[in-house]
C-alpha cells in the first residue's frame, strides 16, 4: 500500500450494490459503515443471522436465497466482503499441541473458515459485473501462511484458513476468464480489538480498533486492481506467503 492510498472507494464505478457478509461482527460492522460513508453504492446489504436476508454460513440454502435477494435489486454487485470467520468459542480454544485436535473442532472450522465461504463465492462471485472494476474480499489470516508458520499450534483454525486462501486462489483463475475486471483477494486484518481476539491479545500489544482495521482493508481494495486477483495480502497491502 502507497502513501497516497485512499480509502474512499472511488476506484469502483459508483452504479452498485455492497454486500458485507459477516456485518454482526466488529470489524464487519465497521466495514460496513464505510461502504456506506464513502457514498459510492446504491445500497449497502449487511448480512448476519439476524438480517433480512439471513445469511448463515452453516446453511447453503440461507446463502443462495441471500445471494438471489440482492440479484433481484438489479444493480451490480461491485463489492462483496466475507467478514465471517471461528476461532474459538465456550467448545472450542486453538489447540496447543497434536493431542488437543479433535474431529469436532476441525469440523467445525472447516465448515466457517473454508467451507461457508466457499459457498459464499459458489452464489456470489457469478453475480459480479461482467465490466468494471468489482471486488470480492475474504479475511484470511497470516496464520493460515505455511510458509511463514514459526510457533506451530492452532491446527484447527491454520488449516482451515491455508484450505480459504486456496480455494480463494482457485475461484480468482476462474472468475477472471470471464470477468476480467474483478479482483478477489484474501486479506489479513491484522490482530483487532474484538471477541475474537479478546483471549488472545493484550491492549497496546499490536492490537487496532475495529474502525482502523476496516480502514486498512479498505485502502487495499481500493489499491488493488485486477493483476492482484487472487493475492493474499495483509492490511498494509503487503504479499503474505502461502
Amino acid at each position: 500500500m502507497n502513501e497516497n492510498s485512499k480509502s474512499d472507494l472511488s476506484s469502483i464505478p459508483d452504479d452498485g450494490i455492497a454486500v458485507i457478509a459477516g456485518a454482526g461482527g466488529a470489524i464487519g460492522g465497521s466495514l460496513a459503515d464505510m461502504a456506506e460513508a464513502s457514498g459510492r453504492f446504491r445500497d449497502v446489504v449487511r448480512l448476519s443471522r439476524v438480517t433480512t436476508p439471513s445469511l448463515d454460513l452453516l446453511d447453503e440454502a440461507s446463502i443462495e436465497a441471500a445471494a438471489s435477494a440482492i440479484a433481484a435489486k438489479k444493480a451490480p454487485m461491485r463489492l462483496v466482503i466475507d467478514a465471517t470467520g471461528f476461532l474459538h468459542n465456550e467448545d472450542f480454544l486453538p489447540e496447543k499441541s497434536l493431542r488437543q485436535i479433535t474431529t469436532a473442532h476441525m469440523v467445525y472450522a472447516f465448515t466457517v473458515n473454508a467451507i461457508g465461504p466457499a459457498l459464499l463465492m459458489k452464489h456470489f462471485l457469478p453475480l459480479l459485473p461482467a465490466q468494471g472494476k468489482s471486488v470480492f474480499a475474504t479475511l484470511s489470516a497470516k496464520v493460515g501462511s505455511i510458509g511463514d508458520n514459526r510457533l506451530g499450534g492452532w491446527y484447527s483454525y491454520r488449516a482451515s484458513k491455508a484450505a480459504l486462501n486456496q480455494l480463494l486462489h482457485t475461484a480468482a483463475i476462474e472468475t477472471a476468464r470471464r470477468r476480467r475486471d474483478a479482483v478477489c483477494l484474501a486479506l489479513h486484518p491484522g490482530t483487532v480489538e474484538s471477541p475474537l481476539s479478546a483471549p488472545f491479545g493484550k491492549s497496546g500489544d499490536g492490537i487496532r480498533s475495529p474502525q482502523e482495521a476496516a480502514r486498512n482493508l479498505i485502502a487495499v481494495i481500493e489499491d488493488a486492481d485486477s493483476v492482484d486477483s487472487g493475492l493474499f495480502l495483509d492490511y498494509k497491502g503487503e504479499v503474505l506467503p502461502w
